[in-house]
């Protein structure tokens, strides 16, 4: 039994430490993903999509051998959890999502110029200069909508590893220009054949992802209840690590 979490584009692992830190007696795997704050270029770039990493996710739980896994996803993490489940839920029995791409909105509209930059990562690297600096990384198309109370070291390492190697930044841009609505729509009808507890975690007064998007996610699920947590953004493991610890 483990608890494995999925973080989202341009941010890192580093996202769920407050929670791991409030679950001493589970089994916690945090995944870095490739998604612009990973570390080292990926070797085949081909499958920076949501799909391609989705298939990595459910391969990586087979390597790991884990079994009976609770699933949590957060933003992009939270679609590509989607992403998994659908492909393959054998080895997980339980969901957790905080606000995610879903339905029609994948990605938000907030943040549709910064994947549309995907197609030309030039521009996608111009855009992103000025994120080398606190105050623009608290900015509203950066981190300002998705948290209240991110502190300042891990806004600096979100932001550096994509703004220092170009590779990393062109392994961000192949996976903003792969994401689309058509994906998550395509999902949404086979999230109704996984049977496992699924518990969505959603702020009311979340900016960037509407709770109503939330509404319409857990009903897609034969198995799902929506929790409303108060005081938080999108990035509910960083505003309420309590809260989510809880429901986990």
């Amino acid at each position: 039994m483990a608890v494995v979490f999925l973080h989202g584009v341009m941010v890192d692992g580093s996202l769920w430490d407050d929670v791991v830190a409030r679950l001493p007696d589970e089994e916690c795997v945090v995944l870095e993903l490739p998604l612009g704050s990973h570390t080292q270029p990926v070797a085949d770039r081909s499958t920076q999509t949501p799909a391609g990493v989705a298939d990595w996710i459910v391969r990586e739980l087979e390597r790991r051998d884990l079994r009976d896994v609770t699933l949590v996803g957060c933003d992009t993490g939270g679609t590509l959890a989607q992403l998994v489940v659908a492909q393959d839920a054998s080895r997980i029995s339980r969901l957790v999502l905080t606000p995610c791409d879903a339905l029609e909105v994948f990605p938000p509209a907030l943040f549709k110029p910064l994947f549309s930059l995907g197609h030309v990562p030039l521009a996608m690297s111009a855009f992103l200069q000025p994120m080398r600096f606190t105050p623009a990384r608290r900015l509203p198309i950066a981190f300002g909508w998705l948290t209240k109370r991110v502190d300042r070291e891990r806004l600096r390492r979100w932001g550096t590893p994509a703004l220092r190697d170009r590779e990393i930044l062109r392994d961000a841009a192949h996976f903003a220009a792969a994401c689309s609505p058509a994906i998550t729509l395509d999902v949404a009808p086979k999230l109704r054949a996984f049977e496992g507890e699924v518990i969505i975690a959603w702020p009311p007064e979340d900016r960037c992802f509407p709770i109503e998007l939330g509404y319409r996610l857990a009903a897609l699920f034969p198995n799902a209840r929506l929790v409303e947590v108060e005081d938080s953004y999108a990035f509910v493991p960083i505003d309420q690590p309590d809260v989510l610890a809880a429901l986990i």
